[in-house]
């Protein structure tokens, strides 16, 4: 009887443990009952990873019901352009760089941005040591970079200086940097770095070149809808933006069992990673979302001087033949209050 007893207990506490684990945000069962939730689709540019945990959490804990929103997350990919998604009426909102955005902007559709989720910069270049020690020696080496959302900052990093280095494509993988192939690459610091310190190159071996550090740091992820969506529904638009924040917030106080979420949609998805490295990019992910002591932007918001400059940056480099005001571009719930 003892050992059926306990056994019993066993089985009780695993149980409870599951049930733990799905538990839903404090405040969830409030909503239920309500009114019919909204169904809304977001698109990620890119496969799941902790980069979009506070999505996968706001969804999985019930905070998106909580405002009144049936949210399905759809993971993006390199056959997944999560603004020509958006253009084509196949999302409501989606996820995407502030340049990159700029770039696509009224291209079969204005774009408003609803929620400015990352606005410290992760983007930099990695050289071996060897070769580029300094920005100067850039002029004539091959380095690897991503297409043009994703590389605005760094033409702008090269023209400043006046280096013509020999560009490649990049694609997915950092593999042609790692193999020698290249003298830099393009990264995220909260992944491709990571990935390359992984690989077993020491520190001491590298030269980075973060682009916040020569005042070409652009904002980064944005959740983007269409001009006509938030004019039609502004309420949507701020209740998303609301219930976006929430979930990263979530993710900052319980960062463990954000994990356990991240890793579960990377197993389900087929995606070749492991904790530590998604443990690296969460805490990454985290200081370029909640504001620091030291920093001036304010969490959720597109700060109309970061606006500005990126739009003037890629002006002058041709990116883009113009940008609209800061007013027509940005929601409200996503402006700095003059």
């Amino acid at each position: 009887m003892r050992r059926l007893a306990l056994g019993a207990l066993a089985v009780l506490a695993v149980a409870v443990a599951a049930l733990a684990a799905v538990a839903l945000w404090p405040g969830a069962h409030e909503a239920r009952g309500a009114e019919q939730p909204r169904p809304v689709r977001l698109v990620l540019h890119w496969r799941p990873q902790a980069q979009f945990a506070g999505y996968y959490v706001a969804a999985e804990k019930g905070i998106y019901a909580f405002h009144g929103l049936d949210v399905t997350v759809v993971p993006g990919g390199p056959d997944t352009d999560s603004l020509k998604e958006l253009r084509a009426g196949r999302a409501d909102f989606a996820l995407a760089f502030l340049s990159g955005a700029l770039s696509a902007n009224g291209q079969g559709a204005p774009l408003v941005d609803v929620c400015q989720v990352v606005n410290r910069s992760n983007l930099m270049l990695v050289a071996w040591k060897s070769t580029v020690a300094k920005r100067a020696d850039f002029a004539g080496s091959r380095v690897t970079l991503w297409g043009m959302s994703f590389r605005a900052a760094c033409d702008a990093f090269f023209s400043a200086a006046d280096v013509g280095p020999i560009l490649l494509p990049q694609f997915y993988t950092v593999n042609l940097f790692l193999r020698g192939g290249a003298d830099a690459c393009s990264a995220m610091e909260y992944n491709e770095y990571h990935t390359i310190l992984m690989a077993g190159v020491d520190e001491d071996e590298l030269k980075v070149f973060p682009m916040r550090d020569y005042g070409l740091g652009f904002p980064e992820d944005g959740v983007y809808t269409l001009a006509s969506t938030q004019a039609e529904s502004p309420e949507l638009c701020a209740d998303f933006a609301a219930a976006t924040m929430e979930g990263w917030k979530y993710c900052q106080g319980h960062p463990e069992e954000a994990l356990d979420i991240v890793m579960r949609k990377t197993a389900e998805a087929h995606v070749p990673t492991n904790r530590v490295h998604q443990r690296w990019m969460l805490d990454h992910m985290l200081v370029s979302i909640f504001p620091g002591d030291q920093d001036t932007w304010q969490a959720g918001k597109l700060a109309p001087v970061d606006y500005g400059r990126t739009r003037a940056i890629m002006i002058g480099e041709q990116q883009i033949e113009a940008g609209p005001p800061y007013e027509r571009f940005v929601a409200p719930e996503a402006r700095v209050a003059p």
